[in-house]
């Protein structure tokens, strides 16, 4: 197995590989790894995924998550540990000396404030220490991430534990960006869906984040149970003819009108030419094209949206912009970039130093 799929570097590196601290079985193997041969001819996970990847993505994603989880908590372990070994204290003690002291009580109107938005029967007096503890400890986990995080910077902390991938054919759907741009989004998504709409504003913010090192391509993928989502999604081709799918797509997103009459209303709203527009939407003009991305995005097993394939890597659901942010600096870091290899456990500003 390629070590792309095991490796963590902390500092200038530790190196946890599929022969180390962290083993990953058969479905995470890379495209290029053999799984089989048949009369002498090589069978790739690639191949396998290309003809049976309905069956096997998300499964490989769900047990992604799972073990970026369980990498994410090791990390955490493993720096929190480091830097109570460097001070020679505990990790309890570190947590005191560190987090616990920067937890600054709630004050009587913070506490009121708090109790007014609760639904309890109970009276002030009785619930004023459960506020108490709670906002104690909602502070406490905040300070210790920041505190972590804080760590992780300092021990130089490389996660390249990445998504499964598959592979999609952006072909001649939207794109906003250069095609051959270093970072490429592709997004199966439905207008009906309401995590489609709030990570609409996520994918604006990365291209502005990111400029010209982003493009963003756009697949419909229209879910059974929306009935309103199979014709917005023909109506924002049908404005795409003329020039207008972005603008189109960005309305649909923002004011969620999608009846008939609606997106015949934002085409006049957009000053299309509102007799095409609507020739193309009553005559299904659009409907097979359309169709394609469903069939496509079928075959690669997806169950939902939004869909996410960035560089190939496959992400789903309500991921937020974070996520997009670390997935597509990954991506950029890994084309820029050399592997770090050593594997000594240092903060990065010591080991610069060295």
């Amino acid at each position: 197995m390629s070590s792309k799929h095991s490796l963590l570097a902390l500092g200038l590196g530790v190196v946890l590989s599929a022969l180390g601290v962290f083993s990953i079985p058969a479905i995470g193997q890379e495209g290029s790894d053999v799984v089989a041969e048949i009369g002498g001819r090589a069978v790739t996970a690639d191949d396998l995924l290309q003809k049976e990847g309905s069956k096997l993505l998300q499964a490989r994603y769900k047990y992604y998550v799972s073990e970026r989880d369980a990498l994410e908590q090791y990390i955490d372990d493993e720096v929190l540990q480091a830097e109570a070994r460097k001070e020679s204290v505990t990790v309890d003690e570190l947590l005191k000396r560190h987090v616990a002291v920067s937890v600054e009580a709630p004050t009587e109107e913070q506490l009121r404030f708090y109790f007014e938005g609760v639904q309890t029967d109970e009276p002030y007096d009785i619930a004023r220490p459960k506020i108490i503890d709670t906002i104690h400890q909602i502070r406490m986990n905040k300070a210790k991430a920041a505190y972590i995080t804080e760590l992780r910077g300092e021990f130089g902390v490389v996660v390249e534990l990445n998504q499964p991938t598959g592979r999609v054919d952006a072909g001649n759907d939207p794109r906003l960006g250069p095609e051959k741009a270093p970072v490429q989004v592709v997004e199966f998504a439905d207008y009906e869906c309401p995590y489609c709409q709030k990570v609409s504003d996520d994918l604006m913010r990365l291209r502005e984040q990111f400029g010209t090192q982003v493009s963003l391509v756009y697949k419909d993928y229209p879910l059974p149970m929306h009935q309103y989502a199979e014709r917005a999604a023909e109506a924002a081709r049908c404005a795409g003819v003329q020039g207008k799918f972005w603008e189109f797509h960005d309305s649909l997103f923002e004011t969620k009108k999608l009846s008939a009459s609606d997106l015949k209303q934002e085409a006049r709203n957009l000053k299309l030419d509102t007799a095409r527009f609507d020739q193309c939407l009553d005559s299904g003009e659009q409907a097979e094209i359309v169709r394609k991305d469903v069939v496509e995005g079928q075959h690669l097993g997806l169950t939902g949206t939004p869909s996410f394939f960035v560089n190939g890597h496959f992400m789903s659901g309500a991921i937020g912009y974070m996520k997009l942010q670390e997935t597509v600096m990954q991506e950029l870091a890994a084309q820029n970039a050399p592997k770090k290899q050593n594997a000594s456990l240092m903060p990065a500003k010591e080991a610069q130093g060295k």
